[in-house]
């Protein structure tokens, strides 16, 4: 009888889940004694991935960006990989870290128990608003796109909730392609075709970012008529679910806090984002429903190799960069453990690897196809910079080489 794999599941297929994956595939399951009897299995709620930092702009049109490259088959990129790698589209629905199997509901609704001598968490967040993320398959995003595409022109009035990256670039983005942009010398734009007002519960927008550099922003949104208010939650959504799937384009009336109404044509929640962990055991979790790590990014409420990395795991805050870092760390980490229940002394592994998140001010923010506001390492980065970097395509320049897995090519 065949000897039964040893699985090391990575639930997740966006950039912690897929980079994960080739990082093992190249560097750790290579190294291993009896390298053969491991199976890296990758569950993903789609075959396709996406840069979703792109969604503020893409929603608009397809003409926005390439689409070969905006959606990129998963399964593809793993091609390259003849032996111990499979791909599993479904969602988990289940952890039992106990018995130490997964739980995922495939396409169609059957479900499919996986066992793990090694598991990884990567499942990342959904966006209260579909237009945002990929928070089922990418047919779905689709189909969200182009319903909201076909109510855009329609559309006299628009209300977005939300002033952190997300909110504030898909201001810029409807903003300056529905209104245009005022001139140099201009305040803001008196007249608007279509007035857009972003609501904010902070005193500012962009909470990540120094005061100067969201009163830049501000400015730039009132160059492509976008109005601020700031300082007042939204309380009540009538119809309750406007702006959600259920409800994508349905006129809404948004009430604040403080009593004033908002009448809206189209209504779109960029609230944050809620971590993918309704499947995981409360105890495994913080207050806030990310999956409770440690500086090595194991979960120890989980029992022996239990890891999580990207935006659902506690170690640090939701940002790309974030997640690239911790690639290598994790893996490390990984092949440190995998080594040791393989029978290796721990005289001859590697000591472990621990994350420290950089906590200096790092975040770009578009505002419309030129302009953009932003800092790096702590300082302050001009506008034509935020574009060169990130404006002119949303980083998708970038996501080529991490998809395929060549920005993994050396262990670092």
């Amino acid at each position: 009888m065949a000897k039964e794999s040893k699985n090391v599941v990575v639930l997740g297929g966006s950039y912690g889940g897929v980079s994960v994956v080739h990082y093992l595939l190249k560097h750790v399951v290579p190294q291993l004694p009896d390298k053969a009897s491991y199976q890296v299995v990758l569950v993903s709620t789609s075959s396709q991935v996406i840069c979703r930092q792109a969604t503020p702009r893409a929603l608009i049109s397809d003409d926005m960006f390439p689409q070969e490259k905006l959606f990129v088959s998963v399964p593809k990129q793993f091609e390259q990989y003849p032996n111990g790698f499979q791909f599993i589209q479904g969602t988990a629905t289940g952890l039992d870290h106990q018995d130490r199997h997964v739980t995922v509901t495939l396409k169609g609704d059957k479900t499919e128990k996986i066992k793990y001598h090694a598991l990884v968490i990567a499942t990342g967040t959904s966006t209260a608003s579909p237009l945002l993320g990929l928070n089922s398959d990418s047919e779905s995003l689709r189909a969200n796109w182009n319903a909201f595409r076909t109510a855009l022109p329609d559309a006299k009035n628009i209300v977005i909730a939300g002033g952190g990256p997300a909110g504030v670039e898909t201001a810029g983005e409807l903003g300056e392609y529905l209104n245009g942009r005022a001139g140099w010398f201009r305040d803001g734009m008196q007249n608007p075709n279509v007035p857009i007002t972003l609501v904010t519960s902070d005193t500012k927008i962009l909470p990540v970012l120094r005061p100067a550099i969201a009163k830049k922003a501000e400015e730039l949104l009132a160059q492509v008529g976008v109005k601020l208010v700031k300082g007042s939650r939204v309380a009540t959504v009538s119809p309750p679910g406007a702006g959600t799937e259920s409800a994508l384009t349905t006129n809404a009336t948004v009430t604040l806090e403080d009593g004033q109404t908002l009448e809206a044509d189209l209504y779109i929640p960029a609230t944050g984002a809620v971590p993918n962990t309704s499947f995981i055991h409360d105890s495994l979790l913080t207050a806030r429903g990310q999956v409770e790590t440690n500086a090595s990014l194991r979960v120890d409420a989980a029992g022996p190799r239990v890891y999580a990395i990207g935006d659902v795991g506690s170690h640090a805050r939701p940002a790309v960069h974030n997640i690239l870092n911790t690639v290598p760390i994790v893996c490390a980490n990984i092949k440190r453990d995998l080594l040791l229940a393989a029978g290796k002394e721990e005289s001859a592994v590697p000591a472990d690897r621990l994350f420290k998140e950089d906590t200096r001010e790092m975040q770009l923010v578009p505002i419309g196809k030129s302009k953009g506001v932003g800092a790096a390492m702590g300082y302050q980065l001009p506008s034509w910079m935020v574009w060169a970097i990130k404006g002119r395509d949303y980083w998708l320049w970038t996501t080529g080489g991490l998809w395929s897995g060549k920005q993994w090519a050396k262990e670092s």
